[in-house]
Parts: structure tokens; C-alpha cells; sequence
């Protein structure tokens, strides 16, 4: 059944939309899901920030010119699914790829590659950067490094009043046994 115009217009809005709050998009050939893991790899991907949508090329060729991202012609073609990461790809990234680890086929999803910050992906270089942390584990790991300083400061502060402590304690303890 054919899609009507303002359907189609409806659609390029909301690709643009998703495109305008993500960093980047990841492209996938997902012809041998079935519906249930559809809505399970939509859901896990919701919960990385980001949106899942099954698109049409064309569509989603006028998106991409309208927000000025790159469009990869190459893989823009056969049936397309798109996972819109929002300000963290390499979550969405590592949602997907962990996702295509659990299922039993191995061709049931096909990463075909992306585009990040205006750059086209391969699917190896997407595969690269979900091995990157993602903002939280970033976070927390600038977080250690900003308390470690503070926290060894606290260390030889401690050592150095227990030295003196200690110290004092002999001291008196020789004093009194004298």
C-alpha cells in the first residue's frame, strides 16, 4: 500500500527530529528478526537513549539532507533499520552489538555501518567505538581520577599524624617504664 504524501512528510520530520538530538546513527540490515526481537532490540536500545525505527531510504536520504549529515549511499539500500543514538553512540553502539552476540543466527542482524559527528562508519569502525566506555562509565572514571589525588593527600596526612602519635606514645611509654 502506497504511503501518502503527508505521511511521507510526517515521516521525514520525525527522522529529522531524531536526527537533530543524536550524536550519530547506526544503520542495520535486520531482515531475518522476528517480531519479538524486534521489540526486544527496540527496547534495549531505548534504554541506551536512543530510538530504533525501521525506514525507508528514501525518506530517510531527505532527513539526512535536510539536518546537513552525510548520506551514505552505500548502505542505503535494501531494508533499513536505524538506531538514532542520542548523546551516547557508544552505548546504543554496544546495546546493538551485544544484542546481535545473543541471537542465535548470526546474519539476523546485520550491522551495515553509520554516521558519527559527519563521518561515515564502516561496520567495523561502529564495532571499534562500542568497545569505547560509555558517559557514565566516562564519568565515573574521571570522577576516580579526580578524588585519587585528594584521597592519597588524605592518606599521608593520616600516616603523618599517626607517625607523630605513635612517636609520642613510645616516648611516654619510656618515660613512664624509667
Amino acid at each position: 500500500m502506497a504511503i501518502t504524501r503527508e505521511r511521507k512528510n510526517a515521516l521525514v520530520a520525525q527522522y529529522s527530529d531524531w536526527l537533530q538530538a543524536a550524536d550519530g546513527i547506526v544503520l542495520m540490515d535486520y531482515r531475518r528478526l522476528d517480531v519479538p526481537q524486534t521489540e526486544k532490540l527496540r527496547n534495549e536500545i531505548r534504554h541506551s537513549a536512543g530510538r530504533y525505527s525501521v525506514c525507508k531510504n528514501t525518506l530517510l536520504k531527505l532527513a539526512l539532507d535536510q539536518q546537513g549529515w552525510p548520506i551514505p549511499l552505500d548502505l542505503l539500500s535494501g531494508p533499513t533499520a536505524v538506531a538514532f543514538a542520542g548523546p551516547n553512540f557508544p552505548a546504543v553502539a554496544k546495546t546493538i552489538l551485544k544484542f546481535t552476540d545473543e541471537l542465535e543466527a548470526e546474519d539476523a542482524l546485520v550491522i551495515k555501518g553509520g554516521v558519527l559527528l559527519g563521518e561515515q562508519l564502516d561496520a567495523q569502525r561502529v564495532k571499534a567505538i562500542s568497545a569505547l566506555p560509555t558517559q557514565d562509565e566516562m564519568r565515573s572514571q574521571l570522577m576516580g581520577l579526580l578524588v585519587a589525588p585528594s584521597q592519597n593527600l588524605v592518606n599521608v596526612l593520616n600516616a603523618a599524624t599517626s607517625s607523630v602519635v605513635n612517636v609520642l606514645a613510645a616516648y611516654l611509654a619510656e618515660k613512664d617504664a624509667a
